[in-house]
């Protein structure tokens, strides 16, 4: 559960110190509140290259004006089951955040609803975002263009895609939602960042230098490149992931994706889309429901290979993080902790409190 490498912090703590940092530098409370809140549930799912570690990343694209803090979210244009939101330079969360709630709506109405963003900037994990659906007894689906360029064509050198992740959430009954988060990429460069900071190694196949040799050493990152899933496979599926997530809605694709991990004054023009499906417009919506208990129930009865203690599904394991979170709290690096201690004496915030029931 925790090391002395890590510390222990609430959900609820962590969720306010972030908003109360992004208050600071311009975020209106109710936006701020909301970032905080899903940076926080980030975190608490296990996904930890994209919760508070990218904080003073965020803060430092607002201070140099990538980032709008007071944006006019708004949609671009509409039909009936489709919609464009202009995210006028905003945090991704915020815009995605809107994208998810219109789609909603409207697939109440017609069934099933394409949103898509632009203008809009790195949204965190993209489960977040395929799980809000699920309240409404809807299913999502996410994809996303990844905020920096990681992986070249298969057998190419140029940087010309990212990790373009794809998420879907699929609501059960009595058994835990079925949530699939992937990157197109074999990790997520949020990933390599998270063991840069813990001063720990990437496993082989993660990433390879320009020889094609495996690069282990996340400081050295730059040197290198992701590798795509399934080889080739992956690389068409991270290309069609851009095309429908950045291109359709007019968001940055391509060269046009704009490194913001090096580039704070930039706008990146992210793109992302949520398609939601509502369970009702194709029948009962429990016996759906029911029909995913019952699978779930039979993979996970499923004979298994020697060795193998548990067969887990999509979504599993970050759920019983999540209930662990909100037991015993949040672990987080002890290096980042100390950076957060600093980023609040620099911002004269209050301090992030550790859980002290341990």
């Amino acid at each position: 559960m925790t090391n002395s490498k890590t510390v222990l912090v609430s959900e609820e703590a962590l969720s306010r110190f972030i908003a109360s940092a992004l208050q600071h530098e311009g975020l209106p409370a109710g936006d701020a509140k909301i970032v905080g809140e899903l940076m926080a549930q980030a975190d608490a799912q296990g996904s930890d290259g994209h919760g508070v570690i990218r904080l003073p990343q965020y803060i430092r694209r607002i201070r140099a004006g990538g980032i709008n803090v007071r944006p006019n979210i708004h949609i671009a244009t509409e039909r009936a089951a489709m919609a464009v939101i202009d995210g006028d330079n905003g945090m991704g969360h915020l815009v995605v955040s809107r994208a998810v709630e219109v789609a909603v709506e409207k697939a109440r109405v017609a069934g099933v609803a394409w949103v898509g963003t632009r203008a809009s900037n790195h949204a965190g994990p993209a489960s977040l975002y395929a799980r809000m659906p699920m309240a409404h007894d809807m299913i999502g689906l996410y994809f996303a263009v990844g905020n920096a360029n990681h992986l070249p064509p298969w057998g190419g050198m140029d940087m010309l895609l990212s990790t373009n992740p794809i998420a879907a959430g699929i609501p059960a009954d009595k058994e835990p939602p079925v949530v699939l988060d992937m990157a197109t990429t074999v990790a997520a460069y949020g990933k390599v960042k998270a063991k840069a900071k813990q001063g720990e190694q990437m496993p082989e196949g993660w990433m390879i230098d320009r020889q094609g040799k495996p690069l282990t050493d996340p400081l050295r990152a730059e040197e290198g490149f992701l590798l795509p899933i399934g080889g080739y496979k992956g690389y068409g599926l991270a290309l069609m992931v851009g095309l429908l997530a950045g291109t359709l809605q007019g968001a940055a694709m391509g060269k046009e994706v704009v490194d913001f991990n090096h580039d704070d004054v930039t706008p990146t023009n992210t793109g992302q889309a949520i398609l939601v499906i509502d369970l009702a417009a194709f029948g009962d919506a429990k016996m759906f429901k029911h029909s995913v208990d019952v699978l779930v129930r039979d993979i996970k009865s499923s004979a298994r290979l020697p060795g193998v203690e548990q067969i887990w599904l999509p979504g599993e394991q970050s759920h019983q993080r999540r209930a662990d979170a909100a037991a015993h709290g949040i672990p987080i690096s002890a290096v980042l902790f100390a950076e957060l201690g600093e980023l609040a004496k620099g911002l004269a915030i209050e301090k992030l409190s550790q859980v002290t029931n341990q």
